[in-house]
């Protein structure tokens, strides 16, 4: 590890900040925690913290002692001024005289003593950092120092390598008894660089930001130069025979165990979105381990839990043309795994007197051997947050035993961290969007239809593909929404480029949920003079397209188990024929019989079908000259052309999209179809 302070980087840092009044020694805080925060070997998403004791001038123009201490939960990676809030220094060190404190109380005076009362809540770590008399403190997570102390042996290993540099802490939950443990330690062994947090992390300090940062990094280096002089050799099991099947036929299997029914609301799913990864490091770490005792463990640090839960699931083998067997033995896991986590909160809940509320049992690690693992969340970001995680976790877990022996806390402690409401809180009480935990594969959505179907989708909380012939539109469009949209390529007239892009889709989300078959275009004639290959053309795109979208999203949901929906654009041709648009109408009143059969054959397996019948869309369909041209024969505006329905009002992509939300959102719904029109009695459905 090598420290990546930069003289040049720091001053800009320190010119930038100054522009806006902050104090140069702030301004290194913040320089100095960025450069820890983006170093996954050393904190990752949330974790860890830092502080800077100074001066601030309160409300009533007092300059006072304060503590600037990370906020609760925010990414060191990126930190601002004001995600170090500053409290009141004196009130917290006063502090150390009780024997305890309850985690509400304690958050109240924090809170009473912020300078600003508008800022977020500090770290849960706060009275570490309050009561070490160091004006700059860092804590991490590092992988390579918890290889190293994550054993039976920790603190004399500890001992070797750091000598008096750094003092060992015995393991108690983060809190308020660690910090009085942890001053009492520092007091009487007087270490010169820093502590050690037994099963936690490390901690250093110094009078200059600089000073903290590069002894951190010099603290890990040891730890990793330690483990890599004193690698055990280790035996590599011999993989079972077989080719392991592919990730876009496995992901779905994995998501469809780990999602579960909702008790309350009939034909609802609890669905977690996937994020795979792999690489010689996990593949090596399956074959080299004891992988039945590592993998139940526990986490490398009490921080993990309320990302990843105390242990993962772990599956079979994967292989080519045992697909069946390999979803079985995986449900019959997923469900043991849940079993197991009931007990597991039972148990302790008792023990600390009830009250506690169950959590949602589902994994959130699930590893595959020969093929990777999966970290599982809400939505993608909490997937690559678990994913990551787990990446380190194998990390650590791998150093550990290279050294010696992996050993986390005890289950009663990691019971006590996930549950603690103080680690709670950092995940945020909000109120989920009715789509989340859902995928939603959207074609033509570089369209303005798909377009705004993407967006409002989006919103509702899915995760969203955007699938276009055009890649370039459908990037733009997957930019408007957001990181998480996937944009895709797929021409919906060619099996091969479908087959691609749900692959695709099932490798980067982990399965699909919803697919609104949009894309297609119009031809016009005489249906009795047209030609046969117009016709044809017209057929391919406007009803075979969503035959094969149909066919590759209906694969992946039987996979699941776990139901689906699938939602076509019939357009008002579908049901009230317009003359000279034969070739157009036909392949879509075609297409709306295509939607009642799958209707009626995948009823049984929870996947509902429906269609939505719009009309006078300004679209790639409908274009502005072509409006101008139907308003010019009309004899009418183009705005009295465009709303010329029963309610006088213009529809548009938003409105359809709208209606495919609704129809995504009804459970009970299925061979529907909904009118968007503004109204058209000839082209309502009954």
């Amino acid at each position: 590890m090598i420290s990546r302070w930069v003289d040049r980087d720091a001053e800009t840092i320190v010119a930038h900040a100054a522009k806006s009044g902050v104090e140069h020694a702030l301004a290194l805080r913040i320089y100095t925690t960025r450069l820890l925060g983006r170093d996954p070997k050393l904190a990752l998403h949330g974790g860890g913290n830092t502080s800077l004791k100074t001066h601030a001038v309160d409300h009533l123009g007092e300059k006072v002692e304060v503590l600037r201490v990370k906020g609760s939960g925010a990414d060191m990676a990126a930190i601002e001024a004001e995600d170090l809030p500053a409290v009141r220094l004196d009130a917290l060190r006063r502090l150390r005289a009780l024997e305890a404190i309850g985690d509400d109380e304690l958050l109240a005076i924090e809170r009473v003593n912020l300078i600003d009362p508008a800022a977020p809540n500090p770290s849960v770590e706060i009275m570490l950092h309050a009561f070490l008399p160091h004006k700059f403190v860092d804590h991490t997570h590092a992988t390579a120092l918890l290889s190293l102390i994550d054993q039976p042996d920790g603190p004399v290993r500890c001992a070797e390598v750091f000598k008096d540099r750094l003092a060992f802490v015995p393991y108690l939950t983060p809190g308020f008894g660690l910090a009085k443990k942890a001053i009492d330690v520092f007091e009487r062994a007087k270490p010169s660089d820093g502590l050690v947090l037994g099963k936690h992390g490390i901690v250093t300090f110094g009078e200059s930001a600089r000073e903290a940062y590069e002894r951190m990094i010099e603290m890990v280096s040891l730890a990793e130069d330690f483990i890599a002089r004193h690698r055990k050799a280790v035996a590599v099991t011999v993989p079972a025979a077989g080719n392991v099947a592919q990730l876009a036929a496995v992901a779905p299997i994995v998501r469809g165990a780990c999602s579960a029914k909702n008790d309350k609301i009939e034909g609802a799913w609890r669905r977690l979105v996937l994020e795979f990864r792999s690489g010689d490091a996990v593949l090596d770490f399956f074959n080299a381990v004891d992988l039945p005792r590592v993998s139940q463990a526990g986490a490398l640090t009490p921080d993990h839990t309320i990302r990843t839960k105390n242990w993962p699931l772990v599956v079979p083998r994967p292989q080519v043309g045992k697909l069946d067997d390999f979803a079985r033995v995986t449900r019959e896991a997923a469900t043991a795994f849940v079993s197991r986590y009931h007990d597991y909160f039972q148990r302790h809940n008792k023990r600390v007197g009830g009250g506690k509320q169950e959590l949602d049992p589902l994994p959130r690690v699930v590893l595959v051997p020969g093929l990777g693992l999966f970290g599982l969340g809400r939505s993608k970001q909490d997937a690559v947050i678990a994913a990551d995680i787990a990446m380190a976790w194998v990390e650590g877990v791998s150093d550990a035993e290279a050294i010696g022996k992996f050993e986390s806390i005890s289950e009663a402690e990691m019971f006590d961290c996930e549950y603690w409401p103080v680690e709670q809180r950092k995940l945020g009480a909000r109120k989920e969007p009715p789509l989340a935990g859902q995928i939603t594969a959207i074609t033509g959505a570089a369209g303005a239809i798909g377009a705004a179907t993407a967006k409002a989708f989006a919103a509702a909380g899915a995760e969203v593909a955007l699938l276009d012939v055009n890649l370039a539109a459908a990037r733009e469009k997957a930019k408007e929404i957001g990181l998480a949209a996937l944009a895709l390529q797929c021409d919906v007239t060619d099996a091969a480029s479908v087959g691609s892009a749900f692959d695709t889709i099932a490798a980067t989300f982990g399965g699909l949920d919803i697919v609104v078959s949009n894309a297609g275009a119009a031809w016009q004639g005489r249906i009795g003079e047209v030609d046969e290959e117009i016709l044809r053309q017209s057929f391919e795109l406007n009803f075979y397209g969503h035959q094969r979208v149909a066919q590759a999203a209906v694969k992946i949901m039987l996979a699941q188990g776990t139901g689906g929906c699938l939602l076509f654009n019939v357009s008002k041709q579908a049901v009230n024929p317009g003359p000279n648009f034969g070739p157009y109408g036909i392949p879509k009143a075609a297409l709306l019989a295509l939607m009642r059969q799958y209707a009626l054959d995948y009823g049984a397996n929870g996947i509902r079908a429906n269609a939505v019948n719009p009309d006078r869309i300004r679209s790639g369909l409908l274009t502005e000259d072509m409006i101008a041209s139907r308003a010019k024969a009309r004899g009418v505006s183009e705005q009295d052309y465009m709303s010329g329905n029963l309610l006088g009002r213009e529809v548009t992509a938003d409105d359809v999209a709208q209606a495919f939300l609704h129809q995504a959102l009804a459970l009970k719904t299925t061979a529907d179809v909904t009118t968007v029109d503004g109204g058209n009695i000839a082209a309502a459905m009954r």
